[in-house]
């Protein structure tokens, strides 16, 4: 008999999580990946997504045509947007970009994100994966993150504005 009422603990508590994270999300993102369809042109700097099996999301920093990720074996590497999106669920790119539609990066985060390029991290699905990266690119005293509900409450910091996320025009 107490079986049964764990499980039902551990459903409410998750429940609860989730909601917690949506509301978090939802003070912090506009225009989720696929809500918009007015498409941008991506700027070196800019923080990029694409879906993965419809239940996850992967980000990386654009930079001249490429993008910069950190993959799952732990390499930074440059990629096509081809390659950003192979083997993964969508076939859009979208990129945070703020209300009005103007892409959010910055020089700064660009040069970050170039200068990582063929390092080697101890990559870890929950405590260093792709968004920890990208975060790290942007900010790099900024805490430790998991999920991309976090990164876009840190991109909403750090620039000062709610994400929208557009389609790339690629």
């Amino acid at each position: 008999m107490p079986i049964p009422l764990v499980w039902l603990g551990l459903g409410l508590g998750a429940l609860a999580a989730g909601r917690s994270l949506h509301k978090a999300s939802q003070q912090s993102v506009l225009h989720h990946p696929g809500d918009f369809t007015q498409t941008v042109i991506p700027q070196n700097g800019a923080v990029v997504c694409c879906g993965v099996f419809g239940i996850f999301d992967h980000t990386g920093i654009w930079m001249d045509g490429s993008i910069i990720e950190l993959n799952g074996n732990g390499l930074v590497r440059a990629i096509s947007p081809q390659r950003f999106l192979e083997n993964r669920s969508g076939d859009l790119i979208y990129v945070a970009c703020a209300d009005d539609g103007t892409v959010l990066g910055d020089e700064q985060t660009a040069s970050r994100a170039v200068a990582r390029v063929f390092e080697y991290a101890d990559y870890h699905l929950l405590r260093n994966n792709c968004h920890r990266f990208v975060l790290s690119c942007c900010d790099p005293l900024a805490e430790h993150i998991t999920l991309f509900s976090e990164l876009n409450q840190n991109l909403t910091r750090h620039y000062a504005r709610q994400i929208s996320w557009r389609p790339a025009l690629i």
